[in-house]
């Protein structure tokens, strides 16, 4: 970069915040974004931070965290240090190490996605830079949940969502996947509740509220993340166990008993758990995914409490993200695809050590039913470019790229290289790839060298690496699955589609039980758009799909209750709405209501929106919004 010239004026509304700068100072020029990650401003390629300290008040009172980044850096010869921040307060930016010196700084103009550019003058010498800041009411990554929204209804809930750029509305740092840091924090917090980050935690409730942290091993900033709620811990077993509101301890340890066998399944496979400890925190119902793969601690939506373990592979998928995604790391977010397509594939891989075959690849069916609609309506979008599994996201929001694409193509394309060479050459590459780039950030292209080197020339194998990865659609050598359990449970749902009445002879007793969750997903996708809704209420009515069902078969029989003109459903689903948060979950259904013919359905979807949104995370909220009123 070069030599920033410090300006009069801090642009963006944060004059009086601005360090003493000297009046003959010129004008600055905009802020370049990084060259190769279009994402950040930083400057990770001149400087860079390698171990990040925090000290955090967590206020309830005004949904404020006041707080110090305290970033020690690399050896460097620059004179400008270059961090993203968005929607925060910076109150002023220090220099050194215990005797600290302020220092000029510049913010620069407000990009909507991107927020605004910190630029920090230093020395060539400059070890440790001190940012002093505090969050607004526009930090996007911040969840600040009140008592009723909570499963005890007693005390309020905070959390954090980082990924894929939001971490620079909470903490203001060079916000890109290539740079990874240590970090530590001191956090303080009300004393009825427990504070834990993805880092080295607590097992009991402090007496003060004041908690420290540590997370040795390196990470991306995106991975950097804190709850605060009235929680307690229950071991599941040597390194692992659960944190959650005390109302949901028993049906979490009922949950998630395999814990432990899903570890060592894991590492039979692939290879050592480096993290130390593996714990999950349930969060509240706003989280917007079903879970995050914060290392050491992943974040959970308690819509995987289904109380018949039926949705224990988001479990098996975070845990398998540490390997791929935490281990190795997408150098950006065009190579999203590296994480999601090996943590899904490694998810079913465990899956099937533990549970057999057979429940392996029904999960993965479902998998590719989603994959299929998806690649029909990316087909038909302004950017069908997106089904490649390589994207061009630049100017766009990363979470443009987080679709089916990145997590189902990519999984197909790792089983089909799989049964290209064979499971056994297979895992040993693969155990090889983790150990190689362990603790490392890489692009699509590395990996494309990578593969070639080590598996595909040595093994003399031909495969259409670049068709899978730079081109739209699925290849033609797509490995293909089949299932007998999956094929009886569309038979059923044709005999619906061809108006047979299916409740005589064998079928008439069975019950929702009698099937498994995957099962009934099948049945319900099956069943055209057109049927009357005279036998969809019968079919709710024996199955109460509506009412009782966990919340995956409740989003397919909402959302085919809206394409099929089903107004009788109405209050259950908006029930269900305002409950659930997870995007994945519900993004459909609003979906249906923006493209229904009927206008009527898009103007109850925003009257149900309008009222569940204060109950929705940033993420969720906005991607709704973005469907309802484009």
């Amino acid at each position: 970069m070069k030599k920033l010239l410090f300006a009069v004026l801090c642009i963006g509304g944060f004059l009086s915040s601005c360090a003493t700068i000297s009046k003959d100072s010129e004008p600055t020029a905009a802020i370049e974004l990084n060259r190769i990650d279009a994402h950040t401003y930083s400057n990770t390629n001149e400087i860079h931070t390698i171990h990040l300290h925090l000290d955090l008040d967590v206020n309830f009172e005004n949904h404020t965290i006041y707080g110090v980044a305290r970033h020690e850096m690399n050896p460097h010869t620059c004179d400008t240090a270059v961090f993203d921040i968005k929607g925060l307060a910076i109150n002023r930016v220090t220099l050194g190490k215990g005797k600290e010196k302020a220092t000029e700084y510049i913010i620069g103009e407000n990009n909507e996605l991107l927020g605004q550019s910190l630029a920090v003058k230093i020395a060539e010498n400059t070890k440790y830079i001190n940012i002093y800041y505090q969050t607004t009411e526009n930090t996007e990554a911040l969840d600040w949940l009140k008592p009723s929204l909570t499963a005890g209804k007693k005390y309020p809930y905070m959390y954090t969502q980082g990924q894929a750029i939001l971490t620079r509305s909470w903490i203001p740092l060079q916000d890109t996947p290539m740079n990874r840091i240590s970090y530590s924090a001191d956090v303080k917090v009300p004393a009825e509740l427990m504070a834990i980050m993805s880092a080295s935690n607590p097992k009991k409730k402090s007496e003060n509220g004041k908690y420290h942290f540590e997370m040795r091993q390196r990470i991306p900033a995106y991975l950097i993340a804190l709850a605060v709620g009235d929680m307690e811990y229950t071991s599941l077993g040597e390194n692992c166990g659960v944190y959650s509101e005390p109302k949901l301890v028993e049906a979490c340890v009922y949950e998630f008993s395999d814990l432990p066998k899903m570890i060592a399944a894991a590492e039979s496979i692939y290879g050592e758990y480096r993290w130390d400890q593996y714990d999950l925190v349930i969060l509240p119902y706003s989280f917007p995914f079903g879970g995050m793969e914060n290392p050491r601690l992943t974040f959970a939506n308690p819509t995987i409490i289904a109380g018949d373990r039926s949705m224990t592979s988001v479990v098996a998928h975070e845990l398998a993200h540490s390997w791929s995604g935490n281990l190795v790391t997408n150098a950006t977010w065009n190579d999203f695809w590296l994480n999601e397509g090996f943590t899904v594939y490694f998810e079913n891989r465990i899956m099937e050590k533990l549970y057999g075959k057979e429940s392996a690849d029904i999960l993965a069916l479902i998998e590719f039913q989603d994959l299929e609609a998806e690649l029909v309506r990316m087909k038909e979008s302004d950017h069908p470019e997106d089904s490649q599994l390589k994207l061009q996201l630049d100017e766009r929001a990363p979470d443009d790229g987080m679709t089916d694409i990145a997590y189902i193509k990519g999984a197909f394309f790792l089983r089909t290289l799989e049964a290209a060479v064979g499971r056994e050459k297979f895992d040993t590459f693969l155990k090889g790839y983790f150990d190689a780039h362990a603790f490392k950030t890489i692009t699509t292209e590395d990996f494309i060298t990578y593969l070639n080197k080590e598996l595909l020339e040595p093994k003399s194998v031909a495969f259409n690496t670049n068709e899978w990865i730079y081109e739209t659609g699925l290849p033609e050598n797509c490995v293909t699955l089949t299932s007998d359990r999956l094929d009886k449970m569309k038979a059923l749902s044709n005999r619906v589609n061809e108006g047979e009445n299916i409740f005589t002879g064998s079928f008439a007793n069975s019950q929702r039980g009698d099937f498994t969750s995957q099962e009934w997903q099948t049945f319900i996708r099956g069943l055209d758009q057109s049927i009357p809704n005279e036998m969809m209420n019968k079919i709710d009515a024996q199955f109460k799909f509506s009412t009782e069902g966990n919340p995956a078969l409740k989003s397919d029989w909402f959302y085919l209750a809206i394409k099929s003109g089903n107004k009788k459903l109405r209050p259950e689903a908006a029930a269900y709405l305002n409950k659930i948060g997870r995007r994945w979950y519900i993004e459909s259904i609003y979906q249906a209501c923006k493209d229904s013919e009927d206008p009527d359905d898009l103007a109850w979807g925003k009257t149900v929106f309008a009222e569940a949104q204060k109950n929705y995370h940033f993420v969720s909220k906005s991607t709704i919004e973005d469907i309802l009123y484009e």
